[in-house]
């Protein structure tokens, strides 16, 4: 495919950007399709494009999954801002903050939380897991929380795994650039043999933000929700992602 003159312009990386910015730019792809937090996806997308977190704070607290981990995270790491760029980072993407989070102040928030939405055999497996390392990064949201509050039962893979592989944060390298669209390469879940893993690569299209400075080129990599995508990773960032995303495979694969 020949690529277009135009970049697709997205937002600068996450290095200087504000947290609540941060936040709306990996918030906005599922809440425009009204899957989860406060009823203002233009809110969202306006401060996510063009850098302005006025009024993002509250929109923020809207988010029932995400905003009680980014205040777990903040907690656990002496940090008074649960939006501060450094928490927003480590919930998406995973980090030493999210390492630090004690299994104990971990369970007491899923107790809180999840306790009366689950089976006991899921809450039992899912303390074993807290015990095993699982921490408060997103890919544990989507990949153990998920599957234990309805969404995946046996080995029904078809469009339970469709979900589940759009709402993580996925990890991509642009391709092409159509004006504000990408063809981006990215690995997809899958489930084989009873088990989740993630395929080979393949191309996709994904949507680029509008507006907000820099223009993605073929070789960057890209962070992926829903198909859309949040932010420009540097290869640290990348290797981050994808060592968080194992570990949630790996204890997953625990129960299935």
């Amino acid at each position: 495919m020949a690529m277009a003159d135009a970049g697709a312009s997205v937002a600068p990386g996450s290095a200087g950007t504000a947290g609540p910015v941060l936040f709306a730019r990996y918030a906005y792809p599922p809440n425009r399709l009204g899957l989860c937090g406060p009823d203002d996806a233009p809110g969202l997308l306006h401060g996510a494009s063009e850098g302005v977190d006025r009024q993002l704070r509250g929109l923020a607290r809207g988010f029932e999954g995400a905003y009680p981990y980014l205040r777990l995270i903040a907690d656990e790491n002496g940090l008074a801002d649960p939006l501060d760029a450094r928490v927003v980072d480590a919930y998406w993407l995973g980090s030493s903050l999210t390492a630090a989070v004690r299994p104990r102040a971990m369970h007491r928030d899923l107790v809180d939380r999840f306790r009366g939405r689950m089976a006991i055999s899921d809450w039992r497996w899912l303390e074993a897991a807290l015990a095993g390392g699982s921490r408060p990064v997103h890919a544990f949201h989507v990949l153990e929380i998920f599957p234990r509050i309805g969404l995946m039962r046996g080995s029904r893979p078809d469009p339970i795994v469709e979900t589940m592989d759009a709402c993580r944060i996925r990890w991509g390298r642009v391709l092409e650039v159509i004006g504000d669209r990408l063809v981006v390469k990215a690995r997809r879940l899958e489930l084989l043999d009873g088990r989740l893993k993630l395929g080979p690569a393949r191309a996709e299209e994904a949507a680029g933000w509008l507006g907000g400075g820099a223009t993605l080129v073929p070789g960057d990599w890209v962070s992926l929700h829903w198909s859309w995508v949040c932010d420009r990773l540097s290869s640290s960032q990348v290797a981050r992602l994808a060592a968080w995303t194992d570990l949630a495979l790996a204890s997953a694969n625990r129960s299935l």
